[in-house]
């Protein structure tokens, strides 16, 4: 059954998805991605996926001009793989994922950047949908081509540029979704050539921290006291390693009202990789 938290724009139960499953309107999306090697997640969907859904592949769905991974598509980019995927107007699409690192919410953030506010995160994902033994499938959805419009919503997401001038002119708050490890500078970073430590000024929050062990999102009281050292009473810009888990703290500002945030898409990944560009180590 569905539940009093069910928000169609922000985040839905399992019950709620289960009692939604066979409407006409309904659009379920695969967002599953994996940061470490020896996992396919699209092999993954094709064994098994919750019936109708697609799969929305991360870094194919991207900005190919850029050098950076994953980065967010173009509107025009968006519109023809949503259209063959039968996503359009009218749709309410919930996005799931079978992730350590919760990549749905990267999907979810990436509707609404393109104006899409119909669109919702599955609590807890597939791993809850199969805990509970509810309904799977192996075969693909019969796909009809949808009309779909977008507008870009350039509010949501922040460049390297305006992220060096938030960090310099402290009006910003910068909250980091990586481990405290490598905020620190302690860790090395998954990917090679990068420079260890974080953006000056910005605070760190470790996406892991949001979710309960069963991978739903705490509560909004619990968010809201796991982000207790940062102010929200300032603009907030998430960011990560390279823009997926920074969406789950994205989405967290969401659940608890906060009204005034975005996400840096280049995140630790350009940041990183720039010598000029300056870096703190430690908590401070």
């Amino acid at each position: 059954m569905s539940t009093d938290s069910d928000d169609p724009k922000v985040l839905v139960s399992t019950g709620w998805l289960a009692a939604h499953l066979n409407d006409p309107d309904l659009r379920i999306i695969d967002a599953t991605w994996f940061l470490e090697p020896g996992r396919d997640a699209r092999a993954e969907y094709m064994a098994a996926h919750i019936p109708g859904a697609r799969f929305f592949d991360i870094d194919e769905i991207a900005d190919k001009r850029s050098e950076l991974p994953h980065m967010a598509p173009q509107p025009e980019m968006f519109i023809s793989r949503m259209r063959a995927m039968g996503i359009g107007d009218g749709h309410q699409v919930v996005v799931y994922d079978n992730s350590p690192v919760r990549s749905a919410a990267r999907v979810w953030w990436t509707f609404k950047l393109m104006g899409k506010q119909d669109v919702a995160v599955l609590d807890g994902g597939l791993g809850k949908w199969l805990a509970e033994g509810r309904e799977i499938e192996d075969m693909p959805p019969i796909l009809r081509d949808r009309h779909i419009t977008v507008q870009r919503q350039a509010a949501l997401v922040r460049d390297v540029t305006q992220v060096a001038a938030a960090s310099k002119l402290a009006d910003h708050e910068i909250v980091d979704a990586r481990s405290a490890e490598r905020f620190r500078g302690e860790a090395p970073e998954p990917r090679p050539g990068l420079r260890s430590g974080h953006i000056p000024g910005s605070k760190s929050l470790p996406f892991g921290r949001l979710y309960n062990a069963d991978g739903t999102l705490k509560p909004a009281a619990e968010l809201r006291a796991e982000a207790a050292g940062v102010d929200l009473s300032k603009p907030v810009i998430t960011t990560c390693g390279s823009g997926v888990t920074a969406a789950s703290l994205f989405l967290a500002l969401e659940r608890i009202g906060h009204r005034d945030h975005s996400l840096y898409d280049g995140s630790w990944t350009e940041w990183g990789s720039f010598p000029d560009l300056k870096i703190a180590t430690g908590d401070a």
